[in-house]
């Protein structure tokens, strides 16, 4: 699908691609450093009764790219003079990273990747060991796509869990920053 996909933009004259990789839904970008974003964050239960098969079982539904398929992407639109832009969206959109890796989680709970579409309120925590896994990732990402621009997402970021949380509140006024929307423009 996404090959045809690039086919058209280039039958279009459209030279670039926005991939977004990452959601509250699922993970869908192999990064070998972390690997529970895929082995976790990739795989959902759908939402209603699509979420039960016939048996009364839970559903899986999901997947993600290996690196291998993502560099085979690049270079066959890259023949195509297509540029591919991806998007691994923070601080918010995180709840399926979250689900695999709670620690990286502003809330102190384990949720499960979303079955649901909407703007969620899991956003990351602001300590120094989440934003080194977040650089793992971008190291990753930066390996896989030869893009001049990745995009950080940044949008509905709700910051509800930010203010509820002590340890976030403590981070900010040891930056002496002065509100949560400031706190994600420093992250």
């Amino acid at each position: 699908f996404i090959k045809r996909f690039i086919d058209e933009l280039a039958l279009a004259k459209l030279n670039v691609m926005h991939w977004h990789l990452t959601d509250d839904q699922g993970w869908r970008i192999e990064i070998k450093r972390h690997p529970r974003l895929t082995g976790v964050g990739a795989w959902r239960r759908p939402a209603g009764a699509a979420g039960t098969d016939a048996n009364g079982q839970p559903v899986r539904d999901g997947g993600f790219y290996t690196q291998d398929e993502i560099r085979d992407i690049v270079r066959y639109a890259a023949a195509r003079y297509v540029t591919i832009v991806p998007e691994i969206d923070m601080p918010g959109h995180m709840q399926a990273a979250i689900a695999a890796y709670p620690e990286l989680g502003s809330a102190g709970d384990t949720p499960v990747v979303s079955p649901d579409w909407g703007v969620h309120s899991y956003i990351l925590n602001v300590d120094e060991s989440t934003l080194a896994f977040m650089q793992d990732v971008l190291d990753e990402v930066v390996d896989l796509f030869p893009s001049p621009t990745i995009h950080v997402g940044g949008d509905e970021a709700v910051k509800d869990q930010w203010k509820a949380s002590p340890r976030v509140q403590a981070r900010m006024r040891e930056l002496g920053i002065a509100d949560e929307a400031h706190l994600q423009g420093w992250f």
